[in-house]
This record gives structure tokens, C-alpha cells and sequence, in this order.
């Protein structure tokens, strides 16, 4: 796959994503359920099948890239890739406190790296690490390979981080999966509520750290990532208000870039998933006990 040219790639990925779209039901149906919730009122039927079947030659499209990034140096990344915003990232990072970058699953994350290595960037990522052993190690390896840091969200993971940003790196979290309800915040998201993550607002306001977007975007000639100005982190002195304010700041930042460019985010993941079944009680003895307890471990 490393040796088919970019033109083949686009051919490729055009009809088996089409034939995977005819076939994966399942993902068909979360991914046109999701893009029906997103763009109910703003697209037909018609668009938002169109819209999926470029998500699914998307993903395949990502196949053929990783093996063409597995064969390929930093000279054939140069010729493809271009980067913009770096002075806000830097401008970001001189402040000393290191950055957290926000992402998400968005073009091709997995060629993210190399926007890295190209800007000098000493990133550590934070990823949930695969359930099959050989796909972590292949996945493992490929996104270390030019000198990132992976950091697995596991026990121990937020002081981790805390730590490298104490240290001025910066830390690359994807913020557009759904959690459980236990481990995030519900925030609009398309105009529906979202169980969303906390981690990057709780870093962010316990460390001063400054967040910073980033996205990997496909483009006809190759890769553009763009890096966005400093988001403000807003601090109300009320802790579960500033989380929840800081993260749904996050996500819309993170739903400009699916509207921009829909066949590009990974619609195929089911975002809303968790329910709020009932208001979260703002005063609630639990919540509170688990923010501190969160807060503890980023110490």
C-alpha cells in the first residue's frame, strides 16, 4: 500500500469505501443516524448519504496512507504537507506552562506526527490503548516513530500529563469520543448534549496550560494542518460551571471543523451515546468528591 500513488489512493479508497458503506450496516447506520442528529434541519437525506460515503473512503483512504507513511521520510512529508498557525502554538508555548493541543478524529489523525515533526513539536499524546496486542504495537510504534511521546489513559495518566506540561511539552488529547457518564461533562455538541470528557478543563485550569487547536485536514494536494489562536480558559471561581463552560468551548471548536469539512470527521463513532437521563445535581457530594479526586491526580 506505501507504494500506490496518491491518485491511486483516491481511486481505491473511492470504491471500496462505497462497497464498505453498501456492506458495514451497522456503521452505515450509526454514521447516517449521527449525520441526521448534526444536519437534520440543514441537509436532505440525499447530502447526508453523500456525506457518509465520503466518511467510509475517508477511513480507507487512511489505510492506504499509513502504509505510505510507514515506507516514506521526512522529505516526502515535506512535499505534501504545509502548516499553519505555528506562531500561535509558539507564541502559546513560550508562555512556559507547556500546551494542550486539541484534537480530534478528524482527516487522518494517524498522520498527526508528522505535522509535528515537520513544526519541531516534542508532542506526547494521549491515546486508550487497543484491546488487540499486535494493532497497539504496530500503532504504538508508527506514531513514535519520529520522536513523539505516548502517554495510555490509564491509571496514573492525568498526573502524567500534568507532569510533561510542567515540563513545557505540549500534549495532544482527541476530544470528540463519548464517554461514560461518570467521566465527563453533557454539553452541546451539534445542538444536542454530549457526554464529553473532562480531562483537558480540569488540566487547563489546574495547570494554566493554554489550549491550543489543531487539525489535520485532507486537501487535494496532500495534508494541511492548521493550528488555531489560544483558546481563553474561562473561570467563573465555580469549578463544575468552568469544566463544563471550558469543554463545550472545546466541542465547538471541534463541531466548526465538521461542518467545514463533514466528510472528514469520524461519523461512524456513536457521539451520543450516553444519555442524560436526569439533571446532574451542581451541588451533588459525589461530583464534587470526583472532581477533587480528579483534581488530585493532576497534581
Amino acid at each position: 500500500m506505501g507504494t500506490v500513488s496518491p491518485a491511486g489512493r483516491r481511486f481505491w479508497a473511492a470504491r471500496i469505501g462505497r462497497l464498505l458503506f453498501a456492506v458495514d450496516r451497522k456503521h452505515r447506520r450509526i454514521a447516517l443516524h449521527n449525520l441526521q442528529m448534526a444536519f437534520g434541519r440543514e441537509k436532505t437525506s440525499e447530502e447526508c448519504v453523500t456525506i457518509a460515503k465520503g466518511v467510509f473512503e475517508n477511513l480507507v483512504r487512511m489505510i492506504f496512507e499509513i502504509g505510505w507513511y510507514q515506507r516514506s521520510g521526512a522529505d516526502d512529508f515535506s512535499k505534501c504537507f504545509t502548516l499553519s498557525g505555528l506562531d500561535e502554538f509558539h507564541s502559546a508555548r513560550a508562555k512556559g506552562k507547556g500546551v494542550l493541543l486539541l484534537t480530534a478524529h478528524f482527516g487522518n489523525w494517524e498522520l498527526l506526527p508528522i505535522a509535528a515533526f515537520l513544526g519541531q513539536i516534542p508532542v506526547r499524546y494521549v491515546y486508550r490503548p487497543l484491546d488487540t496486542p499486535f494493532l497497539e504495537r504496530f500503532f504504538r510504534e508508527s506514531r513514535s516513530r519520529f520522536g513523539a511521546r505516548m502517554i495510555p489513559t490509564r491509571r496514573g495518566a492525568m498526573r502524567q500529563i500534568y507532569k510533561e506540561l510542567r515540563h513545557g511539552y505540549p500534549v495532544a488529547m482527541l476530544m470528540d469520543q463519548n464517554v461514560d457518564w461518570y467521566e465527563g461533562v453533557f454539553v452541546n455538541f451539534f445542538n444536542h448534549r454530549a457526554c464529553t470528557n473532562t480531562g483537558m478543563a480540569l488540566l487547563a485550569l489546574k495547570s494554566g496550560a493554554p489550549v491550543v487547536p489543531g487539525f489535520l485536514i485532507r486537501t487535494d494536494k496532500g495534508f494541511h494542518v492548521v493550528f488555531g489562536p489560544e483558546l481563553p480558559c474561562i473561570r467563573t471561581g465555580d469549578l463544575t460551571k468552568d469544566v463544563e463552560l471550558n469543554t463545550e468551548q472545546y466541542n465547538r471548536v471541534i463541531e466548526l471543523y465538521a461542518r467545514r469539512f463533514p466528510d472528514q470527521w469520524f461519523w461512524v463513532h456513536q457521539r451520543w451515546k450516553t444519555r442524560p437521563y436526569q439533571p446532574w445535581p451542581r451541588t451533588s457530594g459525589h461530583r464534587s468528591s470526583r472532581r477533587s479526586k480528579m483534581m488530585n491526580r493532576a497534581q
